[in-house]
């Protein structure tokens, strides 16, 4: 039997959680900047796509439409909580019209890198162990090379960083609920935080993630995930030995054979 991908996110807890942060008072303002983001990088492009399709998060691992029948698809901070991002992506760029484009904003890199390590730090302290308490994060450069393993032509993957400054842990915690970005790990631990935890992770983070106003630093990257379904217009890459000149000639250096060994 072909074992799936691992189960890393509880979609009936995500459920739950995006419930919970539309009744929420408050913007999801890395939201707004995502999308802003989006915008930006789809007016760059010049041209218009006229079938559109926003990635429904309520479908997760299952893009709904027919193979080749949309000119661009876009998600905006959903993929971060997909078990299954290779897979998604192959649908993604079989959705995609030849020269279609797909453009995706998610949480990456360095994201929460502050709150992970102090709710680690403390809960080593105060049990002696260690459970997952903030999700990961993929880097910039993997998430490149998802987009090519998935297939898609001039694959880009770009970040851009904003760290924003919170009076307390309980006003980041208040953040994070409203745009429902809290523990929807299935490996999370379901008991209440203990007390001496909660102290020791706020008095690590006040030490080595406080500005001298006493305010704490958050860091979010933003991904920006930009990829063609292939087409024979779009630029193709050299073959090998198809080069007009040499690399060392352009270098003012000697060429050596792989068998030739300096000064000989």
């Amino acid at each position: 039997m072909t074992q799936g991908p691992p189960r890393i996110f509880d979609y009936k807890a995500l459920e739950l959680h995006w419930a919970r942060s539309e009744r929420l008072p408050g913007q999801d303002f890395l939201l707004m900047e995502a999308l802003q983001g989006l915008g930006e990088r789809q007016a760059a492009m010049r041209r218009d796509f006229p079938y559109q399709l926003e990635l429904d998060l309520d479908a997760r691992e299952h893009v709904e439409v027919q193979p080749q029948s949309v000119d661009l698809i876009t998600s905006g901070l959903g993929l971060h909580v997909i078990n299954d991002l290779p897979g998604v992506l192959v649908q993604v760029r079989r959705a995609l019209k030849p020269d279609g484009l797909f453009l995706a904003a998610l949480f990456g890199g360095e994201t929460l890198t502050e709150l992970r390590q102090s709710l680690a730090a403390a809960e080593i302290e105060t049990t002696g162990g260690v459970s997952p308490r903030v999700a990961p994060f993929a880097d910039v450069r993997d998430l490149g090379g998802l987009l090519q393993r998935a297939g898609f032509a001039l694959p880009v993957a770009d970040v851009e960083r904003t760290v924003v400054r919170y009076r307390d842990l309980f006003s980041l915690a208040r953040d994070l609920r409203m745009m429902g970005a809290t523990n929807a790990l299935v490996e999370r631990s379901r008991k209440p935080m203990r007390r001496d935890m909660l102290a020791a992770a706020m008095a690590h983070y006040a030490r080595h993630f406080s500005d001298p106003d006493g305010k704490l630093r958050a860091t979010f990257d933003i991904v920006y995930l930009t990829g063609w379904a292939p087409h024979e217009s779009q630029q193709q890459p050299l073959k090998p030995g198809s080069a007009k000149s040499r690399l060392a000639d352009a270098l003012g250096a000697r060429e050596e054979s792989a068998g030739e060994k300096p000064g000989s």
